[in-house]
């Protein structure tokens, strides 16, 4: 994809996240890589619904800020994920309200953070996990999903929000949406004993999509 396709496709698929509800304000961040190896990045303090194609923060190769405004404060949370995950192609952050809310639930498992409700979650997700609360902008974000070793393609910050990196835009986009869908299938069922996907029909979805589960 050129790089100016990619630029209006970043802020067409912002805009349409911003539109549903999935994040409000200034908030949530999204980044991709360009066929040069260097990134594009949404600026600080911008809005998904009014991103500007030719105001993305653009960084080269080597990681060095080459043109359009100041990045996002997140960029520690991008660079990890494209650090540890080879094949990451885009990372989405979001501050979306079913996964913010289901991540200050109290029995949850952090290292698995969501049930397996549903077989797309699994293929889309593998096992996500819960990360603590930190300053927005602490780059120890960025160390806490380094530590992860690439082990995991979406976590979610506790008190804060979900991010999820993807082989593209339009995969990380849409595991992004497949996560906050699922928050919300959660707290719908929370206490209602519902039936969730047994082991063996996990390992079913797992095998056949190939998802990383360890």
């Amino acid at each position: 994809m050129s790089e100016s396709k990619l630029r209006e496709q970043i802020c067409e698929m912002a805009a349409s996240m911003f539109a549903r509800g999935l994040t409000g304000g200034a908030s949530g961040n999204i980044s991709a890589r360009t066929e040069d190896g260097g990134l594009l990045v949404s600026p600080t303090g911008s809005s998904f619904g009014s991103l500007d194609p030719a105001r993305l923060s653009r960084f080269d190769a080597q990681g060095t800020l080459i043109s359009g405004d100041a990045p996002t404060k997140e960029m520690p949370l991008h660079s990890a994920f494209y650090e540890t995950r080879g094949k990451t192609g885009a990372v989405v952050h979001l501050h979306s309200c079913h996964a913010v809310a289901w991540s200050m639930m109290p029995d949850i498992d952090p290292e698995n953070l969501l049930p397996p409700l549903t077989a797309y979650a699994v293929m889309r997700l593998g096992k996500v996990r819960l990360l603590p609360f930190f300053v927005p902008g602490d780059p120890a974000m960025g160390d806490a999903v380094r530590g992860l070793a690439g082990k995991r393609s979406a976590v979610v910050l506790a008190n804060h929000g979900p991010v999820v990196a993807g082989k593209d835009l339009e995969a990380a986009v849409y595991a992004m949406e497949e996560l906050e869908e699922t928050a919300k299938l959660a707290l719908l069922l929370h206490g209602r004993q519902p039936r969730i996907l047994t082991s063996g029909q996990v390992k079913k979805v797992v095998d056949k999509f190939d998802v990383d589960w360890d």
